[in-house]
């Protein structure tokens, strides 16, 4: 389960990948660590027009479960079902690069993941708006064997460039076709600390 991400995207690298945006501004801060329950980038749709916004990972955790959710892995679930449905729910979540841990329990240590050319990407992300103001969290699926070697469980869901409008404004059975792990050879582990 990721819980551990990074964005040290320029707005101007942010625009290039992802195309004009509202909420532009002349720069955003990095954001070198980004845990659960804490501000982060998104963008989302807005009408016809694409917005950057933060908003708060995780959504609200219901019965048993107490702390942010914020890794949605089973789809068929009720409580995901009608958001995933709905283009208007789904963001994109810019990424860096994204932490697993490996080693025991009390000496473990964070393997860093990123594109092979170290560029941003997206993670395929849902959003809506609760008690505490809008939250997001993103989907995981299947890891490939670059991140199943470090985290066998799951990895989050990463978008091709070319899916992000299916993302944003398809039904969900085209935007379901995009959850699936992300191809080894466009990846590499960039840090163990």
């Amino acid at each position: 389960m990721c819980n551990l991400y990074r964005v040290q995207s320029t707005v101007d690298e942010m625009r290039n990948l992802f195309g004009s945006f509202e909420g532009d501004r002349s720069n955003m801060p990095a954001y070198d660590a980004i845990y659960p329950d804490r501000e982060a980038p998104i963008l989302r749709r807005d009408g016809d027009n694409l917005k950057l916004e933060t908003q708060i990972w995780g959504m609200p955790g219901f019965g048993k479960v107490k702390r942010p959710i914020t890794n949605v892995r089973n789809l068929e679930s009720n409580f995901w079902k009608n958001t995933l449905a709905k283009p208007e729910q789904r963001c994109l979540v810019p990424a860096t690069a994204f932490c697993e841990w490996e080693g025991e329990k009390g000496s473990k240590r964070k393997v860093w993941f990123a594109m092979n050319d170290e560029q941003p990407f997206a993670f395929a992300g849902i959003w809506r708006t609760t008690d505490d103001g809008p939250r997001m969290a993103f989907l995981t699926t299947e890891p490939n064997e670059i991140v199943g070697a470090v985290h066998p469980k799951a990895m989050p869901v990463i978008l091709p460039a070319d899916g992000y409008d299916c993302w944003l404004a398809g039904d969900w059975e085209k935007a379901a076709g995009l959850v699936r792990p992300y191809p080894d050879e466009a990846m590499q582990i960039v840090e163990r600390e």
